[in-house]
């Protein structure tokens, strides 16, 4: 590429997550960044967008930075709309977003506000990706991921992705020397079996937090649970058309349309 692409840099953890700094990082080796992300945590709120409060973009980098920084007071979706349509001066080469702090595999896809980052980038038409590292410590080690991160966003801007596909990226927590290699699978058929610990204030008034255990009940060896288990990154091509386009056969012989 004879100039260096514009990358749109994004994260659900918070401007300051230990992740997304890691991902400025090596988005700096590829090309010339733009960082809009939220200005505190905003995990699993999934494609939310704020409607009915005020938002607020901060510029936090100087004349000296050698990028744009702004934190905004919106969802990681709205960080995108924000980059989209008041920061940039063209559309990105590239939106990433991430590392985040946990699994983002399988049916956690759906809440991932690190994915619904990368998905409304999609939406907008730039190739996007969302990394996340199986590791929900705040001071994680992200250096194991570096090098295949840098590979794979390469891949993306040097190939280009199908057209509204974006790639949900899972990198287990093993060192680089033991991470075997990246494997292109499909989202395993799992979920969560969730439960709400009901407690008590001091004053006696009810309260709950939700908890729960992930359950894995496919067996196939093509998935990204499968894939991250014996030691391999997952890449999984997501797609924002939510279509069920098998069962529009199906629906069509219901009598929908007969008079009673």
């Amino acid at each position: 590429m004879k100039n260096k692409p514009l990358i749109l840099v994004t994260n659900d953890d918070g401007i300051t997550a230990p992740g997304i700094r890691t991902l400025i990082a090596v988005m700096q080796e590829i090309g010339e960044i733009v960082v809009v992300a939220p200005d505190k945590p905003q995990s699993a709120t999934g494609h939310a967008i704020t409607i009915n409060n005020t938002l607020y973009l901060n510029k936090i980098s100087d004349d000296n930075s050698p990028f744009l920084e702004y934190s905004c007071s919106g969802t990681p979706v709205d960080c995108v709309k924000f980059a989209v349509n008041e920061v940039l001066k063209r559309k990105p080469d590239l939106c990433v977003s991430g590392i985040n702090h946990g699994s983002n595999s399988s049916i956690n896809v759906i809440y991932s506000g690190t994915m619904s980052a990368a998905v409304e980038a999609g939406i907008e038409g730039i190739p996007a990706i969302g990394f996340s590292l199986l590791d929900y410590d705040w001071n994680a080690d992200f250096e194991s991921a570096k090098k295949f991160i840098k590979k794979i966003a390469l891949e993306v801007l040097e190939n280009g992705l199908p057209e509204g596909v974006i790639l949900n990226v899972n990198i287990p927590k093993l060192k680089e020397k033991e991470i075997k290699g990246i494997k292109i699978c499909r989202q395993a058929k799992a979920m969560w079996m969730e439960r709400f610990d009901k407690r008590k204030t001091p004053q006696g008034k009810d309260y709950y937090w939700l908890t729960g255990e992930f359950v894995n009940q496919d067996k196939g060896e093509d998935t990204d649970e499968f894939a991250l288990e014996k030691g391999f990154i997952s890449v999984v091509p997501v797609q924002f058309d939510l279509t069920a386009h098998h069962a529009i056969q199906t629906l069509n012989t219901w009598k929908l349309n007969e008079k009673n």
